[in-house]
């Protein structure tokens, strides 16, 4: 009777993860466009830079804004604040979701050979390739720039190779090899974190409660430590110190939510969390107003008091949580069925990902002279880039060995 169950079970769980899920991969594409969204508003958001005299020069305020208008708008602060506290973690979360199908259907060496291709020639290529030509508008700022030699002078010059936002792809990647050395060492731990979270299709509070303690634990003493804005960098490999076991919590926990399936458990498109949108929706609202609230107190004061400090990074951790459940329950809700538009959007979003950068930044350059207010040269910069990334995705997406990796 047991074994029946265990074949059923994970019959039922196989043929769910072959069936494309509507609300996961519509998710993942909106949230890829809004990395697109974000990267446009950057260089108009509102804080008192100039460009650098030299890319050598500390601080290097130009690897997270690489072109700076004198237009500003100060809604992009929220703008950005707001996409800065949850979508990076939900990036890693729905990647971990269908991690534990591939381990169990190809085995550790043939899963960690395909995200290799998958994640790390495209690294090699959004970091060798792309990354210096998008931040090549950044040396174009300079006073007195000479050209490509000086810039190439110069970017050897720094002590370590910038990869703008292919460094998602390199953590992930590491991820993927936590992932895989767990299912050698313990070829059932997916299935038995999956059976503890079972229960969140009931208790969907609960689970949020959860993801929050261990992210917690996982963010706040790094973030002590740290600070918030750390990055550490080694080579091309760079990293947001405060944030990776964060990002692992988020990437291991979403494995087993996948390993129970993508359409059951906290995912069902029946679930409480499908069906209480409005109130998770309205929670990631009032949690995010309330951690605003806190750290703008903790700038404007400029408290060095602990206390305060471990509350800003708590509601960090409670923001993050409840946008990503807010989200989540939007998609599942109302992405049950296929749309042109999403389905496109959703099938190069991967190859938005890695070429938009050079896109957003070489825009912004452009329209530096234009008299136009930030936000019009933002809806231009982002509509530009996600158009042009797109075509550009579909395009190489023709070349059947391209369409393997993206």
């Amino acid at each position: 009777m047991t074994t029946t169950i265990v074949i059923q079970s994970t019959a039922a769980q196989s043929a769910s993860a072959s069936k494309y899920n509507y609300a996961i991969g519509y998710l993942r594409a909106f949230i890829i466009a809004l990395v697109v969204a974000h990267h446009a508003a950057l260089a108009y958001y509102p804080l008192p830079l100039l460009p650098p005299a030299s890319l050598v020069d500390q601080p290097r305020w130009w690897g997270a804004f690489p072109v700076l208008d004198a237009h500003k708008w100060t809604g992009f602060a929220f703008f950005a604040g707001f996409n800065d506290t949850f979508f990076m973690s939900l990036m890693f979360f729905l990647s971990g979701l269908f991690v534990w199908h591939g381990l169990a259907k190809k085995g550790a060496s043939k899963f960690l050979r395909d995200r290799l291709l998958r994640l790390g020639l495209p690294f090699v290529v959004a970091t060798a390739v792309l990354a210096p030509l998008a931040y090549y508008p950044t040396y174009l700022q300079i006073s007195g720039h000479d050209g490509i030699a000086g810039y190439w002078h110069q970017w050897l010059s720094l002590g370590n190779w910038p990869a703008g936002p292919g460094w998602f792809l390199w953590v992930l990647l590491a991820f993927d090899v936590i992932a895989a050395l767990l299912f050698v060492l313990a070829p059932k731990w997916g299935q038995a974190l999956g059976a503890l979270t079972s229960g969140a299709a009931r208790r969907p509070v609960l689970f949020f409660a959860a993801l929050a303690a261990i992210s917690a634990i996982a963010y706040i003493p790094l973030a002590l430590h740290f600070t918030s804005l750390a990055w550490t960098a080694f080579g091309p490999f760079t990293f947001q110190t405060s944030r990776i076991l964060h990002y692992l919590a988020y990437f291991l926990i979403a494995v087993g939510v996948g390993a129970y399936g993508v359409d059951r458990g906290l995912l069902a498109p029946d679930g409480k969390l499908a069906r209480r949108w409005p109130l998770w929706v309205a929670a990631a609202l009032v949690i995010f107003a309330a951690a605003t609230v806190v750290t703008l107190i903790a700038i404007s004061t400029g408290s060095q008091s602990q206390g305060l400090a471990i509350v800003t990074d708590a509601g960090f951790v409670l923001s993050c949580a409840a946008s990503c459940f807010a989200f989540l329950a939007l998609f599942l809700h109302f992405a049950r069925s296929g749309s042109r538009l999403f389905d496109s959007l959703s099938k190069n979003s991967y190859g938005i990902y890695i070429v938009h950068y050079a896109f957003v930044n070489w825009l912004q350059y452009a329209l530096l002279p234009a008299s136009l207010p930030a936000i019009v040269k933002w809806l231009i910069v982002f509509a530009g880039a996600l158009g042009l990334s797109w075509l550009t995705a579909a395009a190489i997406r023709r070349v059947p060995a391209v369409a393997r990796v993206v």
